[in-house]
């Protein structure tokens, strides 16, 4: 039950932030620019929380939906019948502004959410984010990286000349080169740096898609320590065992346990059967019996016990690297990152459109709630991050070209600009006619994703 409502308030955290962001810099820029505002809401539907402030009296709304929001400006082509507009406000109007004041009206709700995520990721360089040095165990046999020449414990210090600061943004500068031919690497080993070509033409789409750092053969080193349990799911046979976060499972059974994938293979060894734990505990030595769940699993039955399992950090003091900066760095930082993610998205939304990506890769909110459930258990950093991406991603889509969405807007302004005259009546409704369908059927098929992505497990 905890869970559940911490992803609920996570979720409206989340929405709640990004939509007021969003919304604050069509609004920021409507006023700056001189267009009246006769509401600001979060939400749709019925107002919970109504206030009226300066001179304009603007509504600022709280609704009911908490699925976005809108900001509404005076506009003589959306007045209500009956409604009188007086000389000096239909100077104030949204439909009689130059067209380059609307573009940047339309275009500051964008912007903010992508200035958004720019000052988060300065907050957490200006902080220090915390990581694991790239530190490889031995590629298997007949990997990319086995014939690359990796070896045991090399430290990967470079991609393609540029410096590399932990394990978890060599994942993602993969990720960012995905279809290319290949990626030099400098690596470390004993007191000489080497370069290594990885060949990446061997991965195929749903390889990128998956773990593709295992499929490469590239695997972090992982010393050998007893697991610590990460999470707890309420409910569960873990939690019902007296299990808690931070807990150090040294044994099961009497067996020393010297890592994750030892633990997990021996308590999925043991479906409807119960171990003994055998556990480190603020310093103290706890014994407890746990029953792991029998559940069915890719065709066979399996033992769980609802919990997460991590490395000892005591075990990786040595192998943690901490990335922290002055202001103008954290900044350019944030820049550099918002850009990265924002043309990579660009990129893998035209990879789905041409067929190169899955569109299982679009989600919906049912997937937004359970990651921003998932990452505020995780703590304030890996929510702040969540909050980030899911802003980037916010900004991005806001800006294609299609209408309704802030992109068509400003694709009906261009052409306005471009050819001198408004588009025609029969135009406009035949676009927001597409839009619509357009909009609908992608929100069909992000729930359809959500729900083949999470109903096996929350059924298991």
């Amino acid at each position: 039950m905890i869970a559940v409502v911490q992803t609920v308030a996570a979720f409206l955290l989340t929405i709640g932030l990004l939509v007021t962001f969003h919304e604050f810099g069509h609004y920021l820029a409507g006023r700056l620019l001189g267009v009246k505002v006769l509401r600001f809401s979060i939400g749709f539907g019925k107002p919970l929380f109504l206030r009226r402030f300066g001179r304009d009296r603007t509504e600022f709304v709280v609704a009911a939906i908490p699925l976005g929001g809108f900001v509404r400006f005076l506009d003589e082509r959306e007045a209500a019948e009956g409604e009188v507009i007086t000389v000096a406000d239909s100077n104030r109007a949204f439909n009689r502004q130059k067209v380059w004041k609307r573009l940047i009206i339309v275009a500051a709700g964008p912007f903010a959410n992508l200035l958004l995520a720019v000052l988060l990721y300065a907050g957490l360089y200006l902080n220090g984010v915390d990581g694991l040095r790239a530190v490889l165990a031995a590629p298997p046999a007949a990997t990319a990286a086995a014939q690359a020449g990796f070896a045991d414990r090399d430290e990967i210090v470079a991609l393609d000349g540029r410096p590399l600061e932990s394990w978890q943004e060599l994942r993602w500068r993969l990720l960012r080169v995905s279809g290319e031919a290949g990626v030099e690497l400098r690596v470390r080993r004993g007191g000489e740096t080497l370069a290594r070509t990885l060949d990446l033409k061997g991965l195929s789409a749903a390889d990128w898609e998956g773990p593709f750092l295992d499929t490469l053969g590239l695997r972090l080193y992982l010393p050998a320590a007893p697991p610590a349990v990460m999470r707890v799911l309420d409910g569960r046979a873990g939690a019902a065992a007296g299990l808690a976060a931070g807990d150090i499972i040294v044994a099961i059974d009497d067996h020393p346990l010297t890592g994750v994938a030892e633990a997990r293979r021996i308590i999925a060894a043991h479906p409807d059967q119960a171990v003994r734990l055998t556990l480190t505990r603020a310093g103290q030595t706890v014994a407890l019996s746990a029953t792991p769940e029998a559940k069915f699993v890719e065709g066979k039955t399996i033992g769980q016990l609802g919990i997460d399992l991590g490395p000892n950090p005591t075990a990786f003091a040595a192998h943690r690297v901490r990335t922290q900066y002055g202001i103008a760095d954290a900044l350019a930082r944030g820049v550099q990152k918002t850009w990265e993610l924002s043309v990579f998205s660009l990129k893998m939304l035209g990879r789905i459109v041409i067929g190169e990506a899955s569109l299982k890769n679009i989600s919906g909110p049912l997937t937004v709630a359970d990651y921003a459930g998932q990452s505020a258990q995780q703590g304030v950093t890996t929510f702040i991050l969540y909050l980030a991406v899911i802003s980037i991603s916010l900004g991005v889509l806001n800006l294609l070209p299609i209408p309704l969405l802030d992109g068509g807007h400003l694709l009906y302004y261009t052409v306005e600009l471009l050819k001198g005259s408004p588009l025609s009546d029969r135009t406009l409704q035949l676009g927001q006619q597409a839009g619509m369908f357009l909009l609908a059927a992608l929100m069909a098929l992000a729930l359809y994703n959500d729900l083949f992505r999470l109903l096996p497990r929350i059924f298991s």
